[in-house]
């Protein structure tokens, strides 16, 4: 698993879920990992301490923040886009703050901490975006201004894709359906009604996205880009 030997590696949104499976995994082929946190500070120094990643405090909310990390890390080979945000429910009654904030961390943080990493990213490197398979599909109520931010990220890898194609660089989505995480814990609440969709009948494990992610980031990726890499067992199929 030394895929990433040397590697320059950022990952944003780190600490917790899909991002720590995705830490674990690179700094495990060797890359040169660091990642970001907001909340969680603790989760975020054990995961340093057991991995060896550095872990640096980014509000992905904060452009200018966000911004001084990416360009702080010097020429990237590969920068992953963790970070997210959920808020659900009926679009009459939900604060226009939070949404705005959703809107913030899952489609402006992304679009800027691409650019800023394609500014300085080595010829061949790669730019992953964890979207969400509700960019294809919305089955329930209450998804609306969350589906619209991960489709919002649908458009922006297919553009990008085209913008930096000419240096090599991939750009990328990968779409989770339901995935065991804090934020959509397997036995939870809506659990049953998200596997009724499904075709395999079951959250995905953290593990498993982090092993796509670091398919597309690896040497046999070189090729895929401006993609939408869903992994949801059949959740919009």
């Amino acid at each position: 698993m030394d895929d990433f030997n040397t590697k320059n590696v950022l990952i944003l949104g780190g600490s917790r879920g899909i991002g720590a499976a995705i830490v674990r995994r690179f700094s495990a082929g060797g890359g040169e990992v660091a990642f970001t946190y907001a909340g969680s500070k603790q989760a975020a120094e054990d995961l340093a301490a057991e991995t060896g990643a550095s872990a640096i405090r980014t509000d992905s909310a904060d452009r200018s923040e966000l911004i001084a990390t990416v360009a702080d890390r010097g020429p990237l080979d590969v920068i992953v886009i963790a970070a997210g945000s959920l808020v659900l429910g009926d679009p009459l009654e939900l604060e226009a703050d939070a949404i705005d904030h959703m809107i913030d961390v899952n489609v402006r943080a992304p679009y800027h901490a691409a650019v800023e990493a394609a500014r300085r990213m080595n010829d061949n490197g790669r730019i992953i975006v964890i979207g969400s398979v509700n960019g294809d599909r919305m089955p329930f109520a209450g998804g609306a201004a969350y589906a619209l931010t991960k489709s919002a990220m649908q458009g922006m890898v297919r553009g990008l894709a085209r913008d930096l194609g000419d240096r090599g660089i991939t750009v990328n989505s990968i779409q989770p359906g339901p995935t065991d995480s804090d934020m959509n814990p397997a036995d939870g609440p809506m659990a049953e009604t998200m596997h009724s969709f499904m075709a395999i009948k079951r959250h995905a494990t953290p593990d498993e996205i982090a092993e796509l992610t670091a398919y597309i980031a690896g040497p046999h990726g070189a090729m895929i880009t401006g993609s939408l890499q869903t992994i949801d067992g059949g959740f919009g199929a």
